[in-house]
């Protein structure tokens, strides 16, 4: 931070009360393990009161009636968003000072706002669009006629396929492809698989984020898209014709095939993968390493491959690691029933 800040400048800017010296000075943010006296952290629930008697934290966001051991406090009922928001406002994300770098590459028929940033070594094709305040960072590529809304954030070796477009305050991390080819092959008279061409592009609604070296396909025909405040992890794969909803959370290693749905606001976790075509319900919650093998009704919760019932799936979990000791007992009762002599094949009694 530039200069220190009154925890009371902090409350107001938040909305909130101050509990304490309202005067107490803040200078940055800090987990608590790591905080000092003129850090601000957080506590997301009573679980946490361990580590925060043990911190040396000045100030902290924590949830109503939990003891803040006498420091001044911010109360909250959802402390994790107020940190979050106090954090971007003491520290905003720098951004880079507005026009073209010399080392960049502007086609002749692009046009760039002049609110907006081209880095280093960044190509920006034929007939794109950059719209106000963008920022597009050392070594992306957008190919021609990608359209960029305002107030974009395309980090470092970002690409853009052809006929992208993105909606405002759309950030894309590092290593991100959007719009390269689809999976799609048929095979010819000889057997061998001959590419389909892939026409359609990617369209990726206002604040939309997507996690660094995740790619999404462009379409085979139409595009594939991406509706508003959708965020995608790191390393997931969004393939062609996908058509993802609103608000939707996909986390890392997850794997969309070509024509998947996915309504708003259902959460994907990590390593869940969807065949072809897969319908997933608004407001659905697919587990961690889930396969989705059929449609999945909205608000539903589930888990396992093939997908079922999360309740069923946990308690298929828990009997598992019991599956030892229940065929132990099997085969001690076919003994006493003199069904099994001797023993089994894996050499056990």
């Amino acid at each position: 931070m530039a200069k220190p800040t009154a925890l009371r400048e902090i409350a107001e800017h938040l909305g909130r009360a101050v509990e304490g010296d309202a005067d107490h000075s803040i200078t940055g943010v800090a987990s608590l393990g790591e905080a000092g006296p003129a850090d601000l952290g957080f506590v997301r629930s009573a679980s946490w009161a361990a580590a925060l008697a043990e911190s040396r934290v000045g100030a902290v966001i924590l949830p109503h009636g939990m003891d803040a051991g006498g420091r001044p406090a911010i109360r909250s009922a959802q402390p994790g968003l107020d940190f979050a928001r106090a954090a971007a406002w003491l520290e905003p994300a720098h951004r880079p000072e507005p026009g073209i770098h010399p080392a960049a590459h502007v086609a002749p028929g692009a046009r760039v706002d002049p609110s907006a940033t081209v880095g280093p070594h960044a190509v920006v094709g034929e007939g794109c669009r950059i719209g106000a305040r963008s920022a597009v960072h050392a070594n992306a590529t957008l190919e021609r006629r990608v359209f960029v809304g305002d107030d974009c954030t395309l980090h470092a070796g970002v690409v853009l396929g052809e006929g992208s477009r993105l909606g405002d305050r759309v950030i894309l991390q590092p290593g991100v492809v959007i719009g390269g080819d689809g999976f799609g092959y048929a095979p010819n008279e000889r057997g061998a698989l001959e590419k389909s061409p892939q026409l359609g592009g990617v369209t990726l609604g206002d604040d939309v984020e997507i996690g660094a070296n995740s790619t999404v396909d462009r379409g085979t025909l139409g595009d594939t898209r991406i509706g508003r405040g959708t965020k995608v992890d790191n390393l997931v794969q969004i393939g062609h014709n996908c058509v993802v909803g609103e608000d939707v959370l996909i986390v890392a290693q997850s794997g969309l095939s070509g024509g998947t749905v996915v309504g708003n606001g259902a959460m994907l976790m990590a390593q869940s993968g969807y065949t072809n075509g897969a319908r997933v319900g608004a407001g659905a919650f697919v587990a961690a390493r889930a396969g989705v093998t059929r449609d999945v009704p909205p608000a539903a919760r589930v888990g396992g491959f093939p997908h079922m019932e999360f309740k069923r799936y946990n308690r298929m979990v828990a009997a598992l690691r019991r599956l030892p000791e229940l065929v132990s007992r099997l085969r001690a009762v076919e003994r006493q029933l003199g069904l099994r002599d001797g023993r089994d094949r894996d050499g056990e009694a």
